[in-house]
């Protein structure tokens, strides 16, 4: 049995327990008195100056490659500059932060993100006319509601300079109000109070909306990184970002460009963007936004007295856009623009014209998958906003793309057409022969068009057929069972072949011309019989693009399978390990056709290069081919433009190609880039393995 503790060992136990409680509480007092008596200013002030806010982070644009997976536009890390006044003390003053930061970005010889419309020089004038409807929108606002200076009533349509001049509201009254509402010293130079009061314009109208942190420049380099550090330029705030990185130099009217969005709709805002967010703006950066476009995070960051971020977390993670797989191949895609640069720079130096254009189009026979378009002049994306006033001031205009948007007269590339038409229609038959006259004479006397063999030797092709009319391009033939076929039947297979029909490239095309009655009719010009016979070997009206004319012998010679041309294959997660989308291969129409038809059309073209006047120019080629030339007449003293298409091999077409050099003459001289082409594709190793695009940014 356990003895019971004695008195004095109980007091004792008592007496240590009250010591160690004691020197908790004197422990806790101490803290205490540190806290709110010592060092209580301190924390106050570190308590008072922390702020937590919520901030969007961006999510990185989706990839863009070719159909072999390489790489042709991808991002890299970069760094934006806001202006944040929840940074700033209340006894900080917004006007000179603000302009402390503008002189040096002016001193750097930098532009920042300045919408209010109103001009840089005194004295002010509006620039209304250079501004989009959400810009626009904005300005009202901020005169409704910031200045009080409008009706309530006004909308943008009443909006102009002029009304607000004659209301009494000048651009220089505006100023003078601007600068009595943010309180601006008299002592500011013009330029300073003009560039202080865009930047507090930019910031009141995030204020007013509810809208986006104020980017004031993007894609900073590391130069004024360290200045804007090093220099505490109080409101600056550094973000990091993405910019598209570009990884050739090819391909530019296909890829497209980005950009800031113009008009911030509210279906915009509801489809997720923000104001300052960037856009696909032309080419296949516009045509797959849907794709591309990443889903923006959101991150909660706490920030001390000296604005440093002291925490941070996301509450929603930001998911990059998808991997866009194109149908080009970009070494194809490089072999035919340089063909087709040195096929101009050698017909220009001959004859001194530097302003020829001239476009190309190859197609996939069997599934209108586009493998390159070339446009030239061209342009290089990575410095297109260095570029941008010197391009558009180029009078050959290299930001047009030729291949999609320039529409052409075929000339006598028409005419395999033509052939289909009649044949089909039983107009002729493959064997039939026409007795060859030189100068047709149908419609004389007013009308009387000639063979061009007649216009140059007075000679005639004698009794032919369409095999051997297609082989010698004989425009007798051609006007004889045009006329006989009429421009209803023709116009109606011309479209089955897509001519003068949108292509359905998801980057857009020219829709192009098909001459007739309804053309005539819609544009308020005559139309007679007799044109019939010039629209049958491509002339009259008919415009088409490069585009359209590749697609349609592409589906001459896949025995009538008419697909949309496309730019897209598939579509891919970020990290390409889920496919997403896979572009169906699925013919829109099927144009009838009997084995003999087509066996006659082909025969004709392969004579072209066999045995006919090209047999010299295909005799270098790797496959064996067939072709029609094309020469389109402009009139007057401008050289005709040169027109060409062909597809290959001729037993089993895989692809089919059309080129339209501007000013190029016949079509025979651009037979020798045709073979460049050919060659190009049939003797590249084409392989189906995606290639992994190294340092890809996966936020």
């Amino acid at each position: 049995m356990l003895e019971q503790d004695s008195p004095k060992l109980h007091r004792r136990r008592i007496a240590a327990l009250l010591c160690f409680f004691l020197m908790v509480l004197s422990a806790f007092v101490g803290v205490l008195y540190d806290t709110q008596i010592t060092n209580g200013g301190q924390y106050l002030e570190q308590s008072v100056h922390t702020i937590t806010k919520t901030r969007t982070v961006e999510a990185s644009r989706g990839i863009i490659t070719d159909r072999n997976g390489q790489v042709l536009v991808g991002n890299r890390q970069t760094y934006d500059l806001t202006f944040d006044t929840a940074a700033l003390d209340k006894e900080d003053d917004l006007n000179t932060a603000v302009l402390r930061l503008v002189q040096l970005l002016r001193s750097q010889g930098l532009e920042w993100e300045d919408n209010l419309p109103v001009s840089r020089a005194w004295p002010y004038t509006y620039l209304l006319e250079d501004i989009g409807s959400t810009q626009r929108s904005r300005f009202v606002t901020f005169l409704r509601e910031k200045l009080k200076l409008v009706s309530p009533t006004l909308t943008t349509a009443d909006l102009s300079g002029e009304s607000l001049t004659s209301a009494g509201l000048s651009a220089n009254v505006l100023m003078a109000e601007m600068r009595t509402a943010y309180a601006i010293p008299d002592a500011w130079t013009t330029q300073d109070i003009r560039d202080v009061l865009g930047v507090l314009y930019e910031l009141t109208i995030r204020q007013l909306i509810n809208t986006t942190d104020y980017i004031m420049l993007r894609d900073l380099d590391t130069g004024l990184l360290a200045l804007i550090k090093d220099g505490s330029y109080l409101g600056a705030s550094i973000v990091s970002s993405a910019a598209r990185e570009y990884k050739t130099d090819y391909a530019a009217h296909i890829l497209g460009t980005v950009g800031g969005i113009e008009n911030y709709t509210q279906e915009l805002k509801e489809q997720g963007y923000a104001y300052n967010d960037i856009i696909g703006r032309s080419g296949a950066e516009a045509a797959f936004e849907s794709y591309l476009k990443g889903t923006d995070g959101k991150q909660v960051y706490s920030t001390n007295s000296d604005g440093k971020i002291t925490e941070q977390y996301y509450t929603k993670e930001p998911q990059p856009g998808s991997t866009v797989e194109l149908t080009i191949d970009l070494d194809f895609q490089q072999a035919v623009e340089e063909a087709l640069a040195a096929t101009v720079s050698r017909m220009s130096e001959e004859d001194g014209n530097e302003k020829r254009g001239a476009g190309v189009a190859v197609v996939e026979v069997g599934t209108g998958a586009v493998l390159s378009l070339a446009s030239y002049p061209t342009f290089h994306l990575a410095t297109y906003n260095q570029d941008f006033n010197e391009l558009m001031a180029n009078p050959a205009n290299p930001m047009l793309n030729r291949a999609t948007q320039g529409a052409y007269p075929p000339g006598s590339t028409f005419k395999p057409l033509t052939a289909v038409a009649a044949l089909e229609s039983g107009v002729i038959t493959p064997a039939q022969k026409i007795k060859t006259l030189g100068r047709y004479t149908y419609y004389a006397p007013t009308y009387q068009p000639a063979c061009w063999i007649y216009n140059s030797y007075r000679g005639t092709h004698g009794s032919i057929n369409v095999v051997d009319a297609i082989n010698v391009s004989c425009n007798y033939f051609f006007y004889e069972v045009g006329r006989l076929t009429g421009i209803s039947t023709l116009n109606r297979y011309a479209r089955a072949f897509g001519l003068g029909e949108h292509t359905g490239i998801e980057i857009g095309d020219r829709a192009g011309v098909l001459a007739g009655p309804d053309y005539c009719r819609e544009a308020g010009k005559p139309w007679s019989d007799g044109q019939t016979i010039a629209a049958a070997i491509g002339q009259s009206y008919n415009l088409f693009t490069p585009l359209q004319l590749a697609n349609y012998i592409a589906t001459l010679v896949s025995g009538g399978e008419h697909y949309e041309a496309h730019l897209l294959k598939e579509v891919s997660t970020y990290d390409r390990s889920q496919v997403l989308y896979t572009q169906p291969d699925k013919p829109v129409n099927s144009v009838e056709m009997a084995p003999s038809t087509l066996n006659a059309v082909k025969t004709g073209m392969y004579k072209l290069t066999t045995s006919g006047s090209l047999a010299s120019y295909f005799q270098d080629c790797v496959v064996d081919a067939g072709a029609k030339t094309g020469t389109a007449q402009l009139g007057g003293d401008s050289e005709n433009n040169g027109v060409f298409v062909c597809f290959a091999p001729y037993d089993d077409p895989e692809i089919a190609v059309a080129i339209v050099i501007e000013q190029g003459g016949s079509g025979s001289a651009l037979a020798s880039t045709a073979v460049e082409i050919l060659n190009a594709w049939f003797t590249a190793d084409q392989t189906d393995g995606a290639i992994i695009g190294e340092n890809q940014l996966i936020p």
